[in-house]
């Protein structure tokens, strides 16, 4: 059955309490999608396409126990990228490896020092698509 990608959100921000913690944690990971050329930073935190990663406001909120996947083009990636991860301080919220939830899904997931779910995915029905992303030019 096809589906859609890219309609419905945004942005995605999180707030984090500890932000070198957090920085080192994805910064690993760009590094290991291969996306560490296109991250912005700037006095605010981290930005990559439609995320966004700072440190929580005086008195403001800390982004918790929310579920984020990013999209790696192959299992080899998953692995790498979980694995950098750890190494930068993340915790293991399980192995890379097969998942049920669909032929193909290849998945592995890390908590960060905010006990956010982030999930690092080969979904092999996307291997070979015609476009890895969107460029939009005004």
């Amino acid at each position: 059955m096809p589906y859609r990608l890219g309609r419905l959100i945004d942005h995605i921000g999180f707030r984090v309490s500890d932000y070198p913690a957090a920085r080192a944690i994805w910064l690993a990971l760009f590094e290991a999608l291969g996306l560490s050329d296109e991250v912005g930073e700037g006095e605010h935190g981290l930005d990559l396409d439609e995320l966004y990663i700072g440190p929580a406001r005086p008195d403001g909120p800390v982004t918790r126990n929310i579920h984020i996947c990013l999209q790696a083009p192959d299992r080899a990636t998953v692995t790498r990228a979980h694995a950098a991860a750890l190494s930068a301080g993340a915790t293991d919220n399980g192995a890379p490896g097969l998942r049920d939830y669909h032929e193909g899904y290849f998945a592995a997931f890390l908590l960060d020092p905010d006990g956010n779910n982030i999930e690092i995915k080969c979904d092999e029905r996307t291997i070979g698509r015609t476009a890895g992303y969107i460029e939009i030019t005004p």
